[in-house]
């Protein structure tokens, strides 16, 4: 019997497995500009895994992306499903996948161009999928990747410094060290023979001291404003994850060999960048790239488990509540990381 050719689209559709997702299909528009969908469940390729996603977070350049930061390169299409730091349980492999099995706990960070965090279901990448032991939470983990991945490789392959006490002594900055990225730093600057001077707003004072910074600028101070270390020391290295201040004024205060890691580096730190190349400056600005390695997400997600390194959850929303938790993040005054839990 002939299947007329309405009905057989109708079939077909009805054997797609549908997912709840949350997308937008045009620049801008902020949180507004989120809409609840359903879409089709992605499919592995063979070097990918299928996830249920427990928790995923926003990072800054989530919203950013929104906002046309980064047109036309991202999004690469619309409609676009953001986010790209999960945590959840492996539903489905790859032909070509070894390390993993239907039913493992991980924390994924997926592809920038890609997306698809804000969804049910995520396909990541085999090598930047890392199994999630049961010390770690499903919020605790799906902070980590982005954030987390900056602020170590920061430290230690830009910055150049060591996390095991086994270095030399080094002073650092740190900006903006009640956020995301910042307050990773910290921490992770204190496992090594680092002295932490951090900057934050004062009602930030004693969280970020409890993180282990040394020392505590208010950044609305003079002195806080002129990155002066309370201490006279000069800074072997800033970890600048904040925008608005200018090299000129981090370099008075570093060190014969200072070095600025700019994690969010505009025209002024490209022009400032090459000058220091070209006149051979000892103190130098370099504009950050991080590049995601999953052999560095485990070794985060282990300190999590050892109790060496906390994730810090400035809030929690249901998946259901994605434009608040969007509202927040471009707020821009979160404590630590933004969560949005799927289940």
């Amino acid at each position: 019997m002939r299947i007329q050719f309405q009905e057989f689209l109708r079939m077909a559709s009805s054997a797609v497995k549908l997912m709840k997702a949350v997308w937008y299909d045009t620049y801008g528009g902020g949180p507004s500009a989120l809409k609840h969908v359903e879409a089709p469940v992605p499919a592995p390729l063979k070097d990918e895994v299928l996830i249920k996603v427990e928790a995923s977070t926003i990072n800054p350049i989530d919203c950013k992306i929104q906002g046309g930061m980064l047109r036309p390169i991202l999004p690469r299409k619309f409609p676009f499903i953001p986010l790209t730091d999960i945590a959840g349980e492996v539903v489905e492999v790859g032909s070509e996948v070894t390390k993993f099995k239907a039913g493992d706990k991980v924390v994924a960070k997926l592809a920038d161009v890609a997306g698809g965090g804000l969804a049910e279901y995520a396909v990541a990448k085999e090598n930047l999928t890392v199994a999630r032991p049961p010390e770690v939470s499903a919020a605790e983990a799906a902070a980590l990747p982005i954030a987390g991945l900056t602020a170590l490789q920061a430290l230690t392959e830009t910055a150049g410094l060591k996390l095991d006490k086994s270095g030399p002594e080094a002073n650092v900055l740190i900006t903006a060290a009640s956020g995301g990225v910042g307050h990773y730093a910290v921490q992770l600057a204190k496992l090594g023979n680092i002295h932490v001077t951090a900057t934050c707003g004062s009602r930030n004072f004693d969280f970020v001291k409890s993180l282990g910074a040394d020392e505590v600028l208010d950044y609305r101070t003079p002195e806080g404003a002129a990155v002066i270390s309370p201490s006279g020391k000069k800074y072997d290295a800033v970890i600048n994850c904040t925008t608005g201040i200018p090299f000129n004024t981090f370099e008075p205060q570093l060190g014969d060999n200072g070095k600025v890691v700019d994690l969010t580096p505009g025209a002024g730190t490209f022009a400032n960048f090459a000058l220091k190349k070209l006149t051979f400056s000892k103190k130098q600005v370099v504009p950050f790239l991080v590049s995601c390695k999953g052999e560095n997400l485990e070794y985060l997600v282990n300190l999590v488990k050892e109790g060496k390194l906390k994730t810090v959850i400035d809030s929690k929303f249901p998946f259901s509540q994605a434009g608040d938790a969007w509202a927040k993040s471009v707020d821009g005054h979160a404590v630590g990381k933004i969560i949005i839990e799927h289940c």
